[in-house]
């Protein structure tokens, strides 16, 4: 076969000389017009004789291999073509698949950030105090100059999520805590307990999340005349009002707007005893403990009315005398008759340089200590020990009522100096002189 396309490819250059001859290029003598038209049929031939077998005793194809079956199929679309339709048609059915399950999760999604087809319902959700941290930050005014510090307080919002979740209000923590960080939710939300509804999407449930809100629990707490400092923080911690700890930290470092607190540079939570007005309050359940804390102070700063404060002036007292007398006064009298009497006891030995000898301010430092003090307690080297001591106490020892306060700045005028609790009556009787008041003492039984 090679034979042949030698041949075949002679007779090609020789009929492309002939037709260089026809055109007066390289033209020869010795060679005819009908020979070139010979030798050119001939070329053709050949190329027909490789492509058709003539004889039928051996078949040829186009690339000299041996004729199959397939050389005589129909011409098909190739398998590249067919692959890349099917490649489209499911490159187009995964997106069909990704976009639907994109739209039913943005649904759901948005479902719950808009709390949508939720049944309506209300519970309570509690924040303490625990779950929230506090730093001082930096503030700035408007041309970005330092004008101070303050302090900000961050929920966990982990925790907050996972509460929210718990009571049904939320579907999916991880949408609740992204709309959390973009809001800065964590430095809105305030502990407490707050009743929430199922219809409230995620920004209203971070507004409602902090006292003052309408769906922030309140507690109604009455304190008597007569509590001490620590029984009015152990009763607000009782009532979920808020920790112990922190109130007494917040009357001791928190700095509160009041006039009559100017003159107590204490840094101690003492500074407060006393000016903690007894009356009902209501409160916000898991509230700031500053916050809670001022409320009795802003009811004490408008019972000192006009009044009693020309009073004071009238008497040259300043007002922690008159509460430090007024406390007394509560814890001792045995009713209101009585209160004015025992405070001119009070000033009639305070004129007198005279030791005060109440018991009950040597009990203040024993709040667990229940009856009389014992003998050790009487002998403790205290100030606050006012039968070794004279003058006042450090500080008040209890909150007094209106009633107590009145008295103290108008005391009775006596000539008491002495007064015993008589057992028969529950009352006290009153005495000028120290024999008088002994021989009563010695027909009680205390």
């Amino acid at each position: 076969m090679a034979h042949e396309f030698e041949k075949n490819d002679e007779a090609v250059r020789a009929e492309s000389a002939g037709i260089r001859d026809r055109t007066g290029e390289g033209k020869s003598a010795g060679r005819a017009p009908r020979k070139a038209a010979g030798e050119k049929s001939a070329a053709f031939n050949g190329v027909d004789k490789l492509l058709i077998d003539e004889t039928g005793d051996e078949a040829y194809n186009y690339t000299g291999d041996e004729t199959s079956e397939r050389d005589y199929r129909p011409i098909r679309q190739s398998h590249e073509y067919r692959s890349g339709c099917l490649g489209g048609i499911m490159y187009f059915v995964f997106i069909l698949c990704v976009s639907v399950v994109l739209a039913c999760l943005t649904w759901m999604a948005a479902s719950d950030m808009l709390a949508l087809n939720k049944s309506p319902y209300t519970t309570t959700v509690t924040l303490p105090m625990s779950i929230f941290s506090s730093e001082t930050v930096d503030t700035f005014d408007e041309d970005g100059v330092k004008t101070g510090t303050k302090r900000v307080t961050h929920a966990d919002m982990e925790y907050v999520a996972q509460t929210l979740k718990e009571a049904g209000l939320i579907e999916y923590k991880w949408l609740f805590e992204m709309f959390a960080r973009f809001s800065h939710a964590d430095t809105k939300i305030k502990p407490g307990e707050y009743e929430l509804q199922s219809t409230f999407d995620y920004r209203a449930l971070v507004q409602n999340m902090r006292p003052g809100s309408g769906s922030a629990v309140t507690v109604s707490v009455t304190f008597p005349e007569g509590y001490s400092m620590r029984q009015i923080f152990l009763l607000l911690e009782e009532k979920g009002v808020a920790n112990y700890d922190d109130l007494m930290n917040a009357a001791a470092t928190y700095k509160f707007n009041y006039d009559f607190l100017d003159d107590q540079e204490s840094e101690e939570a003492t500074r407060l005893e006393g000016f903690l007005f007894p009356d009902t309050y209501e409160f916000y359940v898991g509230m700031q403990p500053s916050s809670a804390i001022n409320k009795f102070l802003e009811n004490f700063h408008y019972r000192m009315t006009a009044e009693l404060l020309a009073r004071m002036e009238e008497r040259g007292q300043n007002i922690h005398e008159v509460i430090t007398i007024a406390s007394m006064i509560e814890k001792e009298a045995a009713n209101d008759n009585e209160r004015a009497a025992i405070a001119s006891v009070i000033y009639n030995r305070l004129r007198a340089g005279m030791p005060l000898g109440i018991d009950a301010t040597t009990l203040y430092l024993y709040p667990d200590h229940e009856g009389a003090p014992t003998a050790a307690m009487l002998e403790e080297d205290t100030p606050y020990n006012t039968r070794l001591y004279t003058g006042l106490t450090p500080t008040p020892i209890c909150s007094p009522g209106l009633t107590s306060i009145r008295a103290a700045l108008y005391p009775e005028s006596t000539n008491f100096y002495y007064y015993a609790l008589d057992t028969s009556t529950g009352l006290h009787k009153f005495f000028t002189n120290a024999n008088e008041f002994n021989k009563f003492v010695a027909t009680q039984n205390y």
